[in-house]
């Protein structure tokens, strides 16, 4: 259960330290955007009418986003070539390895962060996107006992619906991932809270709330810290996971006698208002919407519903592909093919569940394949690359 934390100590103390840290990375925070802007000029020459030359095989790698292991990088280590040579458009990274069940994965303290980032970013002729699940309390891969600053879950703050506590630390979130390095955060989750045993969401107190409302003010400012900060923000999980009595990690997942309309309220609330930058799907199932195949590889879910019901253009994400919610009844083949053609943009394989270094050109050229027997058009891929390159130059530029 869920018990509110009164104002101790331990809260002042948590409140001093955001404050203090906000203070001590102005500076910081100054230096790593400065790199970043100085990028803009190299990135925004790939898009536009020139992105028509770029090579089919670019425009595929720049809808990877893949995660390794390694605090450092050195030649042997597979994502130097998928950066290098295959020019893949971002990474994920983790602190723990969920296949090795060990800690020490990407991120070990703000030193060592800083320098692969860094590393990452120096690799790539086109900025990186380098994404972190950061949401506060019990999901977060930069944690307060690696030196970096305290967090609170989500439902805490929903709890306790005080705007300016939530702005402290959504604002201490951005500036800490900027100031690393990191400039996309998968979060913040706007499922509502309708389970509060579901144990992908209401038991890690990972939503704000039942209430679309006050899920869409916290949500809110989350995207207004996170964009002040240039770190993009991603909500999550579409079309709605909070009903959920299963985990879609470890296994299927059916919201078909759940899930209801309202979970959509945040999305349309945030979309109505230009406050939606990304939208990362969910590995459920409703056979109301589609009979046979689950929210991230349906196109009644992602063109249908978010597309087209919700008008939302911008660029959509996967949950991981090695997810059991979709290696239980689908070959990795088939969960990239559909997937793109439901219309998602990014197709995100963390290589945490499971691990693959040649992940990244098998998928490319499967891809490849695809487009060649005309399964799936240039024009599809096209139109995911111009979106993903057209956040690039929006992140770097605002």
């Amino acid at each position: 259960m869920w018990n509110e934390p009164s104002k101790d100590n331990r809260e002042i103390r948590q409140t001093s330290l955001v404050q203090a840290t906000l203070s001590r990375r102005t500076f910081l925070k100054g230096a790593a955007l400065a790199g970043a802007v100085a990028a803009v000029p190299a990135l925004m020459a790939g898009c536009g009418s020139s992105s028509g030359d770029v090579p089919l095989e670019q425009k595929i790698a720049q809808m990877l986003m893949v995660g390794f292991r390694g605090l450092t990088l050195d030649e042997s280590n597979y994502i130097v070539r998928d950066i290098r040579e295959h020019r893949i458009g971002g990474i994920i990274l983790f602190d723990r390895d969920a296949k090795l069940k060990t800690y020490g994965r990407n991120i070990t303290s703000p030193v060592q962060l800083q320098a692969l980032t860094a590393s990452l970013q120096a690799l790539s002729a086109t900025p990186l996107f380098i994404a972190v699940d950061q949401e506060g309390g019990k999901v977060v891969r930069l944690k307060e006992s690696y030196g970096f600053p305290p967090t609170v879950t989500a439902q805490y703050l929903g709890t306790l619906n005080n705007p300016a506590i939530t702005r402290m630390y959504a604002d201490s979130i951005g500036a800490t991932l900027a100031t690393n390095g990191l400039n996309m955060n998968f979060a913040p989750v706007v499922d509502l809270n309708i389970n509060p045993q579901s144990p992908a969401i209401g038991a890690l107190e990972r939503s704000f709330s039942a209430d679309p409302t006050i899920v869409t003010n916290h949500a809110r400012i989350f995207v207004e810290t996170h964009d002040k900060n240039r770190v993009s923000t991603c909500f999550k999980h579409f079309p709605g996971h909070g009903s959920a009595t299963v985990d879609s990690h470890l296994g299927f997942v059916d919201v078909t006698d759940t899930w209801s309309a309202i979970e959509l309220e945040p999305y349309r609330n945030l979309i109505n208002e230009g406050n939606c930058r990304m939208v990362m799907t969910a590995h459920v199932f409703n056979r109301h919407i589609d009979p046979d195949l689950p929210a991230t590889l349906s196109k009644p879910f992602i063109t249908g519903m978010l597309r087209e019901q919700l008008g939302f253009d911008g660029v959509v994400v996967t949950d991981d592909l090695q997810m059991q919610g979709l290696t239980q009844f689908f070959d990795y083949k088939t969960i990239v093919e559909k997937s793109i053609l439901a219309g998602v943009d990014i197709i995100l394989v963390s290589n945490n569940l499971d691990y693959n270094p040649e992940i990244t050109p098998t998928t490319i050229s499967h891809v490849k394949e695809l487009v060649r027997t005309g399964k799936i058009t240039e024009q599809r891929i096209h139109a995911s690359y111009q979106r993903i390159m057209a956040m690039k130059g929006r992140l770097l530029a605002s």
